[in-house]
């Protein structure tokens, strides 16, 4: 994994855009004062360092002392901050409405009570029409304020009006709370446990749908609500591999921005993640016209300003559009041309390394070491297998846990047979950690014991053999994890047709292909 700097305001300096940083300058210089230039000159030494060491920054520095550091540190970051407060929020709903929330509080404070209850009824406007449900409730808690400690005469029933105002807005916040939460805590099951493993784990899973938020769920129609909602089932679909739900529930989640068009620059991270999930359901489902409609439209996506003109959104896209792009060569097993990526992905890893999680890059590693192994590069496989199994993550156990099978399975390829009954060994504990081993995973491992003792003629059958065991079990529930992550089948299948695991998988896509066109 890339190494990160700890130190927060080196992140932040460095993740500035050339504009960003020149507006840095322009804002001191404006409120320039006596004890900016020694801000201005750290920000500067900062913005040159390529890795952050203090000892370097004061030896290169002289005029910053040790002890004024800690301090420095934090007004550069401050005025950054600040500076680009000023100039992203004509861009930004949420600092839009937060400046005229200021606005509002300020002429209350000076006794101006009627001009700050019309800039909170322009607020509320604008709030309501970004579907910004949080800002409502601030909006109505002033207005209740102002109405109830002054007398503005404002209307009759204004008393009424805002109780009611008020219970609505509580009774949505609510149920988005309620949502919100579950579809968190099911993403955080997947990302610590990956897919589901056993009948208790999905049980597990079906209790977080026993809440009452859901009862009525066919009813709710906030923007916000409705998110949420589908990402719960999103979720929970993801992890039980039922990809039809999956589908369409990732639908769903794109479909609201589709008819909201304007939310896309309000939650644009959430836009991306619907599309992430959307590209990997037609890639579950193997719905290959569909997958390269989506990708186009995620592609042309990528390219408006919306993105272009953000480094978060910069960030989310490459890594979701590269995974598609790794995800089309495993589908149409074009896997040696897919490793033309790889370049482009290390590139872009190292260039985003201060901003992406460990479990992005445990996810690239896995999807470029089946990569190679699909192209019949086992020993560069092993090179990333590597990677995965040296990182101390506690992070989708599942994925490390097939990243060991894989690595075992590359070193049969090459013959390494001398390590062969360490690695069963060790990679077999490691799995058993998962608890409750599936049945493919079982017969897959009774296999690996008895194919690296047997001669080249008797391991044949027991390719075969595995095949058939394999094939009566691969569409179970809870069965067919040990497909998603290694396409074990078609590996089998190339050892007894004694041809390349790309030769059989490209040719499986091309008759799935003609199968859809006839």
């Amino acid at each position: 994994m890339p190494n990160r700097s700890a130190d927060a305001l080196f992140q932040l300096v460095h993740s500035l855009e050339r504009a960003e940083k020149r507006n840095f300058k322009l804002y001191m210089t404006r409120n320039s004062a006596s004890g900016n230039l020694k801000v201005i000159q750290l920000f500067d030494a900062l913005d040159k360092m390529k890795d952050y060491d203090e000892s370097v920054l004061l030896a290169k520095n002289p005029t910053i002392q040790k002890q004024q550091l800690s301090n420095l540190k934090g007004h550069l970051y401050q005025e950054i901050l600040a500076s680009l407060r000023l100039l992203k929020q004509e861009s930004n709903i949420d600092l839009q409405l937060h400046e005229q929330l200021d606005f509002a509080r300020i002429l209350y404070n000076k006794g101006l009570y009627l001009q700050s209850l019309k800039i909170l009824d322009r607020v509320k406007d604008l709030a309501k029409a970004n579907n910004q449900v949080t800002y409502i409730q601030q909006v109505l808690f002033l207005e209740k304020k102002i109405e109830s400690l002054h007398i503005t005469r404002s209307m009759q029933d204004r008393a009424d009006v805002l109780c009611n105002e008020v219970d609505e807005t509580n009774a949505r916040l609510e149920i988005i709370s309620k949502l919100s939460n579950i579809a968190l805590l099911l993403y955080a099951w997947y990302i610590k446990h990956g897919i589901a493993r056993n009948e208790e784990d999905k049980k597990g899973l079906d209790a977080y749908f026993k809440d009452p938020v859901f009862n009525e769920s066919q009813l709710y129609k906030g923007f916000y609500e409705r998110l949420y909602l589908n990402q719960c089932y999103c979720w929970y679909a993801f992890i039980n591999q039922e990809f039809l739900l999956y589908y369409r529930h990732t639908q769903k989640w794109v479909d609201l921005f589709h008819l909201e068009p304007k939310m896309i620059e309000v939650e644009t991270a959430h836009y991306i993640k619907g599309m992430h999930n959307l590209l990997s359901a037609h890639f579950d489902l193997r719905n290959y016209r569909k997958f390269n409609e989506t990708i186009l439209i995620f592609e042309q996506f990528i390219n408006t300003p919306i993105v272009q003109e953000n480094q978060n959104n910069l960030i989310q896209t490459f890594t979701y559009l590269y995974t598609a792009k790794l995800n089309k060569h495993f589908m149409e097993g074009t896997f040696t041309k897919g490793i033309q990526l790889v370049p482009e992905i290390e590139a872009k890893l190292k260039e985003y390394e201060l901003y992406l999680d460990g479990h992005r890059i445990l996810v690239f590693y896995y999807k470029i070491a089946s990569l190679y192994f699909g192209s019949g590069d086992s020993e560069k496989s092993i090179d990333y297998l590597n990677k995965i199994i040296n990182l101390k993550l506690d992070l989708r156990t599942d994925l490390q846990c097939y990243a060991r099978l894989l690595h075992l399975i590359a070193h049969y390829e090459l013959g390494n047979y001398e390590l062969l009954q360490y690695l069963l060994k060790s990679v077999y504990r490691f799995m058993a950690k998962m608890q409750n081993l599936s049945t493919a995973e079982e017969a897959i491992f009774g296999f690996l014991r008895n194919a690296f003792s047997s001669s080249p003629k008797k391991v044949k059958p027991l390719f075969e053999s595995l095949l058939i065991e394999l094939k009566l079990i691969s569409d179970q529930p809870l069965e067919n994890r040990a497909f998603m992550y290694l396409d074990i089948i078609s590996w089998l299948e190339s050892k007894i047709q004694q041809k390349p695991v790309q030769t059989i998988i490209r040719q499986k896509f091309l008759a799935s292909k003609k199968r859809m066109n006839d």
